[in-house]
C-alpha cells in the first residue's frame, strides 16, 4: 500500500489513542465513542453487537474505497489507505477490554498486515498468474490463517476451521471485486461488494456472539 508505511510503525503510532478507544464501544451510528446507556444486559449486548457490526462494515467499505481509488490512480488513495488502516486499530481496541491491551494490539497488527498485503494483491491483480501476485496471495492467506489461529486460541467458542473459512471467503470476495473492476465488469463488481458486505456483517455477528458467550458478566 502506501510507500514506506510499515504495519508496526502504524500500530505503534496509533497506540497513543488505543487505551481511550478500547475503554468504550463505538457508537453504531457514527465515529464517536459513547458510554453504554442501556441498563439491561440485553441492551448492553445489543450495543456491543452493533459496535462489532459497524467496524466490520467499515472494514469492507473502506477496502472497497481503496480498491476504487488505487485502480483509478486517484490522488486520495493514500488518505483512504490511512482511514482503512485506522479501522484495524479500532477493531483491536474493541477486543482489548476482554482479552487485554496486548492482545488487542496483536490483533490490530495482524489485521494491519492483512490490509497491507491486500494492497499488494490489488496492485498486482492485473497479472493474476505472475509470480509476484501468487506470492502476495499466498502471504495473504497465510495471514488469514494466523488471524484464525490467534482468535481461536483466545476464545473456545470460535473454531479455527470456522474462522479460517470465514476469512478465506472474505479474501475471495475482495479479490473478486478487484478483478471485476479491472475487467470493467461493473455489475459483477457491485455484486461482489454486496456479497462481502453481508459476509462482513455475519462475521461481526459471529465474533460478537463468541465474546458475549465467553464474557457474559462483562457485557
Amino acid at each position: 500500500m502506501g510507500k514506506g508505511m510499515k504495519a508496526g510503525a502504524f500500530v505503534a503510532a496509533s497506540m497513543f489513542a488505543f487505551a481511550a478507544v478500547a475503554s468504550t464501544p463505538l457508537n453504531a451510528a457514527d465515529n464517536t465513542i459513547v458510554m453504554p446507556m442501556q441498563k439491561s444486559e440485553e441492551g448492553k449486548q445489543a450495543l456491543f453487537k452493533m459496535s462489532m457490526r459497524k467496524l466490520w462494515a467499515e472494514h469492507v467499505i473502506w477496502t472497497r474505497s481503496y480498491i476504487v481509488a488505487t485502480l483509478a490512480g486517484s490522488k486520495d488513495a493514500h488518505e483512504v489507505e490511512f482511514r482503512l488502516l485506522r479501522n484495524q486499530v479500532e477493531i483491536g481496541a474493541l477486543f482489548a477490554p476482554f482479552y487485554g491491551q496486548e492482545s488487542g494490539t496483536k490483533l490490530a497488527e495482524l489485521l494491519t498486515q492483512h490490509i497491507l498485503i491486500a494492497g499488494e494483491v490489488v496492485k498486482l491483480a492485473k497479472k493474476p498468474t505472475s509470480a509476484k501476485f501468487l506470492d502476495a496471495d499466498k502471504r495473504w492467506h497465510d495471514n488469514a490463517a494466523e488471524i484464525a489461529t490467534f482468535l481461536s486460541a483466545a476464545n473456545p467458542n470460535w473454531s479455527k476451521d470456522m474462522l479460517q473459512t470465514m476469512f478465506n471467503d472474505h479474501l475471495a470476495l475482495t479479490t473478486k471485486q478487484a478483478t471485476s473492476r479491472l475487467k470493467k465488469q461493473w455489475a459483477a463488481d457491485i455484486a461482489a461488494f454486496d456479497e462481502v458486505y453481508v459476509q462482513a456483517l455475519l462475521m461481526g455477528d459471529d465474533l460478537a456472539r463468541g465474546v458475549i458467550k465467553q464474557f457474559p458478566d462483562k457485557i
